[in-house]
């Protein structure tokens, strides 16, 4: 399917002739190609990019690439991030700024077996819990901050085991609790064997730590440019395009992105299951960032008792600049 896109994309230019070269793109997703991210594929794959004038390029993740690293090295235009990763590195002196917001709620939730003896935040003392890094760990650190638990592996605090591309510590006795997606992870351990009955699941939302996740970030320096500021408000058109249709279609879009994915890891279940729950979270966002989301977040980051993950509110750090021109100011 990729092979024929840019077939057709070639042999389009050559009958334009004179017609000017699409504008190139680079956008660096937070994770590997699932259907987290389907709305950029769809966009790829429907042609609404092409439609914009624009040869986007998309830059799977993993869990040793940090987006704001490929960000302030030059290897991205466009990254999804989290928002408290992107605040944390703007505090530290990356200069991110947030210029839309697809996913309007979050699907972050920590994973825990009864048979540990986990039910409640008071059972976390003495447990070991494992984490996601490179930016993910900021809501962690924050809830538990705001806990006042420890994470030096006291015995009034926790162990934190940094958790890598699956949820084996949980299966194998390895953590007790870990770091689970409402659309990924968490399925991953049912589909191993064990049932919701067996588990206590902490969403962050309602454990007082609302974040915002997913969301498309730039350099603040290249929103001075008029060429780079054109192009943003073409992608950020064509992606939310994608990402609508991909709520309307979710089956559809689950079956693009396995085009996509060149590790042949995804199944068909699992992504049509993921793009069922990932529509839910995009689900009542056009792509313009709610101030009111934005502040939430931010006080969520701050409260965090002695060791907050920001120590003072951001400026500059998101802007409508971007989904005013694309969305009509909608």
């Amino acid at each position: 399917m990729k092979i024929k896109a840019t077939f057709g994309a070639a042999a389009l230019s050559l009958v334009a002739g004179a017609a000017m070269a699409a504008d190139d793109v680079t956008l660096q997703l937070k994770w590997v190609t699932q259907a987290q991210f389907a709305g950029y594929y769809v966009a790829l794959e429907k042609g609404f990019y092409g439609e914009e004038d624009l040869n986007v390029t998309v830059k799977p993740g993993g869990p040793d690439i940090a987006p704001t690293q490929v960000l302030a090295g030059g290897g991205a235009d466009v990254t999804v991030e989290w928002m408290p990763a992107a605040l944390a590195a703007r505090e530290k002196g990356l200069p991110m700024v947030n210029i839309a917001q697809p996913f309007k709620s979050s699907g972050m939730m920590l994973t825990c077996r009864k048979d540990a003896g986990v039910e409640t935040t008071e059972d976390f003392p003495g447990k070991t819990l494992g984490v996601w890094f490179f930016g993910n760990e900021f809501p962690f650190l924050s809830w538990m901050s705001q806990l006042e638990i420890p994470t030096d592996g006291s015995d009034a605090g926790v162990e934190v085991l940094k958790q890598g591309f699956n949820v084996d510590p949980i299966l194998n006795g390895q953590a007790a609790c870990v770091s689970t997606m409402t659309y990924n992870e968490y399925w991953q351990v049912i589909d191993a064997g064990l049932s919701p009955d067996d588990l206590t699941v902490f969403k962050y939302e309602d454990n007082g730590v609302a974040t915002l996740e997913d969301g498309l970030y730039v350099l603040e320096e290249n929103l001075t440019d008029p060429a780079f500021e054109d192009k943003m408000v073409r992608f950020v058109r064509a992606s939310m395009k994608g990402w609508k249709y991909a709520e309307e279609n979710p089956d559809e879009a689950a079956e693009i992105v396995l085009e996509y994915d060149e590790t042949g890891a995804q199944t068909e279940k699992h992504q049509k299951r993921m793009m069922g729950e990932v529509a839910k979270l995009t689900a009542g966002s056009n792509g313009a960032l709610l101030p009111a989301d934005y502040e939430r977040t931010v006080q969520s980051l701050l409260s965090g008792g002695s060791d907050p993950v920001i120590s003072a509110a951001p400026e500059g750090a998101w802007t409508h600049q971007i989904t005013d021109k694309a969305l009509g100011g909608s």
